[in-house]
């Protein structure tokens, strides 16, 4: 399959005390996002999307909570990883789309800063990532923030300029005229003479 489709979610509770992360970029805001890690909603989800889309599992399968190292992490670590994974597999980056829900900070003013942020730690030019904002309205859940994303990832494709020799050798008598003229330029093996004929093939009715 040449295309496939990543799905992450994640949400955290607003917490009084701990800086604002999102999307890799420090926001001013009373309060911030509680988390084993920095709480990082926006890149938690994206990173669940891009080890979705080539079925690896999700960021508690290398990432535990439990495990002490994580503790208040940098969670563009997570997203490295991801990426590593989907170079590891054979894929790339395409494009993400992300929707963040929350009440408070509004994200349209700095929707544009939080993008290039985004861009620069997947390494991709800035029209590959959209990111939108809403409001829970009606859902009473201003005290948190969720966050969905979806990745696109295509397979990366061998060149065109780069054949295997099966590819174009259309027969055994092709491949060893190959073989021969190889061993003729690269090793000076001079080249086998025909064999006689030992009929002739206008006399062959």
């Amino acid at each position: 399959m040449n295309i496939r489709i990543g799905f992450g979610y994640d949400s955290h509770v607003f917490k009084p005390g701990v800086p604002l992360i999102i999307g890799g970029l420090p926001i001013e805001h009373p309060e911030g996002l509680a988390g084993h890690s920095d709480g990082d909603v926006l890149l938690h989800a994206l990173t669940d999307a891009l080890l979705g889309s080539i079925a690896v599992g999700d960021i508690g399968s290398f990432f535990p909570p439990s495990d002490p190292r994580w503790k208040g992490a940098d969670s563009a670590i997570f997203l490295n990883l991801a990426m590593e994974e989907l170079l590891n597999a054979g894929y790339r980056l395409g494009n993400v789309d992300i929707t963040l829900i929350l009440a408070r900070p509004k994200i349209g003013p700095i929707a544009g800063e939080m993008r290039a942020r985004v861009a620069e730690l997947l390494d991709v030019p800035l029209d590959r990532v959209s990111i939108k904002a809403k409001t829970p309205e009606g859902l009473n859940l201003d005290h948190v923030a969720q966050c969905h994303a979806v990745a696109m990832v295509e397979r990366v494709q061998e060149s065109e300029g780069l054949k295997s020799m099966s590819d174009v050798i259309e027969n055994q008598r092709q491949l060893e005229d190959v073989v021969e003229d190889l061993l003729s330029s690269v090793h000076g093996v001079p080249k086998k003479r025909g064999l006689p004929q030992v009929y002739d093939t206008d006399d062959i009715t």
